[in-house]
């Protein structure tokens, strides 16, 4: 089993360093970790979400090399794209060697919904379904990625009274979503870290899963977006099951931007 999304102090959210995270990761039985730390240009606030790729191969490189034995580490990045940040993004992207390409939403109208504003006026089905639109701005416009990351993201920080995204509140949208990333030969994550704790108004929603499997699709990682050692691999054996509950028999991660599949 792999952990396809995970974060660095090369990304300035996080607070562990990649020789934390494989030595986590190896404690907890993991055959694999994707480090995929952060490429967003343009973001608006006080954090810096740009990296010094060369510095980042050479400093993961080696740390790839002293676990090799034991642990297969993935350089990868997650690069959040906005409308007006394609070119530069897609420039970086086929620059670096990356083994996998993990492609993000993290800002709707150039709102971050970590912040509440980007909530306030909307309904929930306004709030989610722009923020699915944006998504799929990205699946049809960016032209070198792997995977899609975390549908779950735009619930993490809403006040609804039942945040749960489900498939038949939006079902045009992600029917769009799905049959171009199957199209394209491309698949997305199932974030574990959206629902790390459990809490009953945020739930996954299995009959994402179930649709994108009945269109075809087979494309399917599992990622804790963590950002410390603890949250890594966050429950795993939990959401493998749901995947086979949904009729997944594999997982999927990426070498040399080429799908590897595991038995679940």
């Amino acid at each position: 089993m792999f952990d396809c999304h995970t974060h660095t102090t090369f990304s300035t959210d996080s607070v562990m360093s990649a020789e934390q995270a494989c030595e986590s990761a190896i404690k907890l039985g993991l055959d694999g970790i994707a480090f995929t730390d952060h490429l967003d240009y343009d973001f608006p606030g006080e954090l810096d979400f740009l990296i010094d790729f060369d510095r980042y191969f050479s400093v993961l490189e080696p740390v790839r090399e002293k676990y090799a034995d034991r642990l297969k580490v993935l350089i990868s990045v997650e690069v959040g794209i906005q409308p007006h940040v394609l070119r530069e993004s897609e420039e970086v992207i086929r620059r670096y060697p990356f083994d996998y390409v993990l492609a993000s939403a993290h800002l709707v109208d150039r709102q971050n919904p970590y912040d509440k504003e980007y909530y306030r006026g909307k309904s929930k089905k306004e709030a989610y379904s722009r923020y699915l639109e944006e998504i799929y701005f990205i699946v049809r416009n960016l032209e070198s990625f792997d995977m899609l990351g975390h549908f779950g993201y735009i619930i993490r920080y809403a006040d609804y009274a039942d945040r749960t995204l489900r498939y038949a509140d939006h079902s045009d949208l992600f029917d769009m979503i799905f049959r171009e990333l199957i199209d394209r030969g491309r698949g997305f994550e199932l974030n574990t870290g959206t629902y790390r704790s459990g809490s009953p108004d945020a739930v996954y929603d299995i009959e994402i899963l179930r649709r994108y499997r009945e269109l075809g699709g087979e494309l399917v990682c599992l990622g804790s977006d963590a950002h410390q050692t603890d949250h890594i691999a966050a429950r795993f054996e939990y959401f493998a099951q749901v995947l086979r509950d949904a009729g997944f028999r594999y997982t999927v991660h990426f070498e040399n931007r080429k799908p590897v599949f595991d038995k679940l």
